[in-house]
């Protein structure tokens, strides 16, 4: 019998919580800053990359091309390059990618809805000797 530690991170139940687990990755993209930001401008309809650029404001290029391109990879965000000229490509959610945009959207809500209780407790904490 096979004892939890000797089995691969593959062959264990995912947990985000270990280390090791594939599944921690994942999360890292889609919690990340631009990846939330990405993900919540996308649930509001495809974009090009210019146009998705302005939206999600203060993202650079380099940043905005590698957040798409590991969501992408991730199977959240679907790349449609168009053979015209100039080049045109756009980027929307998947399926799987609109599942966790609305959760990410969900917490973004939550996080502008709390702002003045987060603010007020950040101001007491600060106040302390």
């Amino acid at each position: 019998m096979k004892v939890s530690a000797d089995l691969s991170p593959l062959d264990r139940a995912p947990d985000v919580t270990d280390r090791m687990c594939p599944s921690r990755g994942v999360l890292e993209h889609v919690t990340s800053r631009w990846g939330v930001l990405v993900l919540i401008a996308l649930t509001e309809r495809g974009y090009r990359f210019s146009e998705l650029r302005r939206r999600v404001s203060g993202v650079s290029e380099k940043m905005l091309a590698q957040t798409l391109q590991t969501l992408e990879r991730d199977g959240f965000v679907l790349r449609e390059a168009h053979p015209v000229i100039p080049p045109r490509v756009d980027y929307s959610l998947t399926p799987l990618g609109r599942q966790a945009a609305a959760l990410v959207s969900e917490l973004a809500h939550w996080v502008e809805h709390r702002l003045p209780e987060v603010q007020s407790a950040r101001a007491a904490y600060d106040s302390r000797p």
